[in-house]
């Protein structure tokens, strides 16, 4: 399974009209690939909380339908990203969406830990509930966003619903480089899986964003890294690692300790 990363600049000058169209000019540019994922809230700005009632979107809004043509377009399966999603009742969610190759929407999921510490998305922002998974021809793939690899139970609440990928989009500060590099083996190698987390790069909302997207195999290794400039990583995942490395290294199957969530496929 051939897998991109692509390493968004969110420049705030860009309109979300022109960051729509550049990344949608770039996924179609991974035609051949089986999965392409794009950075947190890149359209909006994570940081840009002031913008964020004036861009948010429905899930069949503006960037669903152009990420949908895209994922159509590359006959690639798409991660793009998460957007401020606004519900019927008006609340707003970091939502990440996910599309098959046929450019139909086979999965969202609303971040479930809000980030700001009673401040930005922790106060803005409503929180999700659910543990997603969505199969696809090359395996199960799991859903989180940034904060959430902090969160070791969302991980294995994922592990427990099938995932053998998870995708982590991101907008992950630069001041703390070291735990995102730290947290993305981890959460790999605890759950024995591929992790693939694509996190933007530049200064956006006065925060410089750290950039780093990494992929990492069932045994934490590294396949493949960015630094802190735009560009897109491209790796090859051999997916029957998970069965194989769990089989060989069996330490999931003596787990003591267990979680109950609600799961939704």
């Amino acid at each position: 399974m051939r897998a991109s990363l692509i390493q968004l600049s969110v420049d705030a000058s860009d309109s979300p009209d022109d960051r729509r169209r550049r990344a949608a000019s770039l996924v179609r540019d991974r035609a051949g690939d089986d999965l392409v994922v794009l950075p947190e809230l890149w359209t909006a700005g994570a940081w840009s909380y002031d913008r964020w009632e004036q861009d948010a979107e429905t899930v069949d809004g503006p960037t669903a339908e152009v990420m949908s043509a895209a994922a159509r377009e590359a006959g690639a399966w798409l991660h793009a990203g998460s957007i401020v999603e606004r519900d019927g009742d008006g609340t707003l969610y970091n939502t990440a969406l996910l599309f098959d190759r046929s450019g139909e929407l086979r999965g969202r999921y609303r971040k479930i830990h809000r980030y700001g510490f009673d401040t930005g998305e922790a106060t803005l922002m409503g929180g999700g509930l659910d543990i997603v998974t969505v199969p696809a021809d090359f395996g199960v793939i799991g859903l989180a966003v940034c904060y959430d690899l902090r969160f070791p139970e969302l991980f294995r609440g994922l592990l427990d619903a099938g995932a053998e990928l998870i995708v982590v989009p991101a907008a992950w500060p630069a001041a703390r480089l070291g735990h995102w590099q730290l947290l993305t083996r981890t959460r790999a190698l605890e759950e024995q899986v591929f992790l693939l987390a694509c996190c933007a790069v530049g200064t956006h909302g006065g925060m410089q964003q750290c950039g780093h997207s990494v992929a990492v195999d069932p045994w934490g290794t590294v396949l493949g890294e960015a630094r802190t400039a735009e560009e897109t990583v491209t790796v090859d995942c051999d997916m029957t690692q998970v069965a194989r490395i769990r089989s060989e290294l069996p330490v999931l199957r003596d787990r003591v300790l267990g979680i109950e969530a609600p799961v939704r496929r």
